[in-house]
C-alpha cells in the first residue's frame, strides 16, 4: 500500500512518455536492501529476524526503576504523559489495536479502508489513480505496557515479482485511552501503461520485538482514473 517517487539521481522505470525502460526499476524506493526481482515466495527475511531487547518488565516496574535518578524520571515522565500507572494493570506484553486505514489524497474524499477480520480483504482493496499524490493514515491505540519501536511495513508485488517496499518507524508510544493518528510521508503512484494493472501486496504492524499486531494480504489496482465506487 504505497510508492514513492524517484529521489534525485535514481532511474525511473518509466520514462515521461510512460514507456518502459530496460532496466525494469520502476517502484522501488532508494533505502530498500531487497532485491527488485524478489518474488512473494522468497519471503520477509528482515522481518523474520527478532531483535533479542532482554528481559520486561511492566509498566509500574519501569517507572519504578531509577526512580532517584532525577533526568531519567522526567524523561519516562514525558513518554508516560498522563497515564494512571496504578490503572494500566501488571502485563509485560503491551497491546496495540489498529483502530482505522485511509488513503488521503488532495482533490477527493479520503478512502476510508475497511479492516477485515481475517487480514485478507476480499476481492479489490482500493484503486489508486496513476500519478496521484497521496498519504497513509493510521489510527491506533496502545495499551498494557509501553510499545517499542512500533513500524509499518508494506511489500507490493506484481505477476509475482516484488516491485516495492518499505519500512516506516511509527515510534514509541505508551499506553493512553486516547487513539493516536500516524500520517506517512506523500508518495506519488507511477504512471504509464506498464504502472497500470493488479498488484498484491502484505502490509504488518511490527514491534522492536518482532511482535506483530496486524497483518493484511490484499490487492489493489493502479488505474488511469479513481473507481467510480470510491
Amino acid at each position: 500500500m504505497g510508492f514513492e517517487e524517484n529521489k534525485e539521481g535514481e532511474k525511473s522505470g518509466f520514462d515521461d512518455s510512460g514507456d518502459e525502460k530496460e532496466n525494469h526499476g520502476n517502484m522501488k524506493r532508494v533505502e530498500s536492501e531487497s532485491s527488485l526481482y524478489e518474488t512473494e515466495d522468497d519471503g520477509e527475511d528482515a522481518e523474520g529476524n527478532k531483535i533479542e531487547l532482554g528481559p520486561q518488565c511492566t509498566l509500574k516496574e519501569q517507572f519504578e526503576k531509577d526512580k532517584d535518578d532525577e533526568s531519567l524520571r522526567k524523561w519516562k515522565e514525558q513518554l508516560l504523559g498522563n497515564v494512571d500507572i496504578n490503572n494500566v494493570g501488571e502485563s509485560l506484553e503491551p497491546d496495540v489495536k489498529i483502530l482505522s486505514l485511509s488513503i488521503v489524497s488532495p482533490g477527493r474524499s479520503d478512502i476510508i479502508l475497511p479492516m477485515p477480520e481475517n487480514g485478507k480483504p476480499e476481492g479489490r482493496w482500493f484503486t489508486l489513480k496513476e500519478g496521484c499524490h497521496y498519504n497513509l493514515k493510521f489510527s491506533f491505540q496502545v495499551s498494557h505496557n509501553i510499545v517499542a519501536g512500533l513500524k509499518y511495513t508494506n511489500n507490493v508485488w506484481k505477476t509475482g515479482v516484488r516491485v516495492y517496499n518499505i519500512k516506516e518507524m511509527l515510534g514509541t508510544f505508551s499506553p493512553q485511552l486516547e487513539p493516536y493518528t500516524y500520517v506517512t510521508p506523500e508518495e506519488t503512484t507511477p504512471s504509464g501503461y506498464f504502472a497500470r494493472g493488479s498488484y498484491s501486496a502484505k502490509s504488518r504492524f511490527v514491534d522492536d520485538d518482532n511482535k506483530c499486531y496486524l497483518e493484511i494480504s490484499y490487492s489493489f489496482d493502479i488505474r488511469k482514473d479513481w473507481a467510480n465506487a470510491e
